[in-house]
């Protein structure tokens, strides 16, 4: 058996998004330029700042596409993403995520997600409380939370969101087309396409966040930039395809 190879996103995999919330945070670009392989360039904005997204997903029916709903699986996800931008080797110019930390609150996604992919999951614990006005999402192992109001209307943008308005906001939306890793000793890249169908971000209103793996990266203060939410989207991840740069 190949281990190196299965990693590599072997086979197309169906799951519902029960709920998707995603928020983006602005960072001047110089200062996450180093997070990101040689490979890839950052995706910013006014030519000036760059976007790390924070998405937590509720999933539902995970599994290998030609595998039945009824053996799917329910997970969270937690992931931490960088928007960059690949030239694909046709010249094709591509917008995308790329992977900087991957968490789940079930060991067997972790165990599985790492064989059969470089996502490079971790296990933790996650909570979820609602009310009546807001929902908060919790981790004590590590060490985030964050509330938002449960209305969806009259949603203004971050006041340090460095967007004039939504529509502008909408194009820095996790997820984006395409999710990219990096072999730097092969000079191999493997590109991972989402296909999903009746995508409507809604802006919600984040009431308050904390998320430690950011405080690490030890950056200047990140500044929200939006915050969406999604529920009930079908979504597929296309078997993943692998090219050598340069």
């Amino acid at each position: 058996m190949n281990l190196p190879k299965l990693k590599n996103h072997p086979f197309s995999v169906n799951a519902l998004f029960k709920k998707s919330i995603v928020l983006t945070f602005a960072f001047p670009q110089e200062q996450i330029k180093s997070l990101i392989p040689e490979c890839l360039t950052l995706d910013t904005f006014d030519n000036k700042w760059a976007f790390i997204a924070v998405a937590m997903v509720e999933t539902e029916h995970l599994r290998p596409k030609a595998f039945p709903k009824l053996l799917g699986n329910n997970f969270f996800l937690i992931g931490y993403r960088v928007f960059v931008r690949y030239t694909n080797a046709k010249g094709k110019n591509l917008r995308g995520l790329y992977i900087l930390k991957s968490e789940t609150n079930k060991r067997k996604m972790a165990f599985f997600g790492n064989i059969f992919t470089h996502y490079n999951y971790t296990s933790t614990d996650i909570k979820v409380t609602k009310n009546s006005l807001e929902t908060i999402i919790s981790s004590a192992k590590s060490r985030f939370s964050l509330s938002y109001l449960n209305r969806k209307n009259n949603i203004q943008l971050p006041e340090t969101s460095p967007f004039k308005n939504w529509k502008e906001a909408r194009r820095f939306a996790g997820p984006l087309p395409f999710t990219f890793t990096y072999n730097s000793v092969k000079k191999e890249v493997l590109i991972i396409e989402g296909v999903r169908n009746n995508w409507k971000p809604s802006p919600i209103k984040i009431q308050n966040f904390k998320f430690k793996y950011l405080d690490e990266l030890d950056f200047k203060h990140p500044q929200l930039a939006n915050a969406f939410i999604v529920e009930n989207i079908p979504y597929t991840w296309k078997k993943g395809k692998l090219e050598l740069w340069k």
